[in-house]
């Protein structure tokens, strides 16, 4: 099943990364590459470090997410 998703996290945007890509950092010290969540309702959304987001972590590969909220 494709975009198999784990569960929501929060995080802090540590870096930006290339390919429209983030790395967040989550409790526990955990990073985490994601991108942000796109398509129908989506405003297109401006991250800069220091940002905290809530992550829907994938279910596949724990190192990897979305990020689905901004300042949470």
């Amino acid at each position: 099943m494709a975009g198999a998703v784990g569960k929501t996290v929060t995080g802090t945007v540590t870096a930006i990364l290339p390919r429209a890509l983030y790395r967040v950092t989550v409790a526990g010290g955990r990073d985490l590459v994601v991108h942000a969540a796109s398509g129908p309702g989506r405003n297109f959304v401006r991250l800069v470090v220091g940002d905290t987001v809530s992550v829907a972590v994938s279910a596949r590969d724990v190192t990897r997410g979305r990020i689905v909220r901004r300042g949470s």
